[in-house]
């Protein structure tokens, strides 16, 4: 498969594919393509395997349009849409390996109900510590 046509809508990257589909996945998971402008995004090449954006150096394969979680949930979504949450501080936080959180927020693993409630209260609690601050 390789894509004939590519475009964006409501924070997700579309491609039409040699075989007639169209096929998505959100940009959250690509955060240089979230904040590139429309003439960065649109400056892409399609290639053998996917597609490139030279000048914000970003990668996309095509094999990843057929992932079956093209839209972040749960721990994913927070961080993904709150990049100003430091995840290997919150991981360090936690005691847990940083690139454990890395797998959950890119959506390769799934914490547990337990894990999940542990990573949502270490991060309430940093911003209750951050609203409690004065100067």
């Amino acid at each position: 498969m390789v894509a004939t046509k590519v475009w964006f809508e409501d924070e997700r990257i579309y491609i039409l594919t040699d075989d007639g589909r169209t096929l998505w996945q959100s940009i959250l998971y690509y955060q240089r393509l979230r904040n590139a402008t429309p003439e960065q995004r649109a400056a892409y090449e399609l290639e053998a395997f996917g597609i490139h954006w030279e000048e914000i150096d970003e990668d996309v394969s095509y094999e990843s349009f057929e992932y079956d979680n093209p839209e972040p949930v749960g721990i994913s979504r927070l961080f993904l849409t709150h990049p100003e949450i430091n995840a290997s501080a919150v991981a360090r936080r936690m005691g847990i390996q940083q690139s454990l959180l890395a797998q959950y927020i890119r959506g390769l693993k799934n914490p547990s109900e337990e894990r999940t409630r542990m990573i949502l209260n270490t991060v309430r609690d940093i911003g209750k510590e951050l609203s409690n601050v004065t100067l």
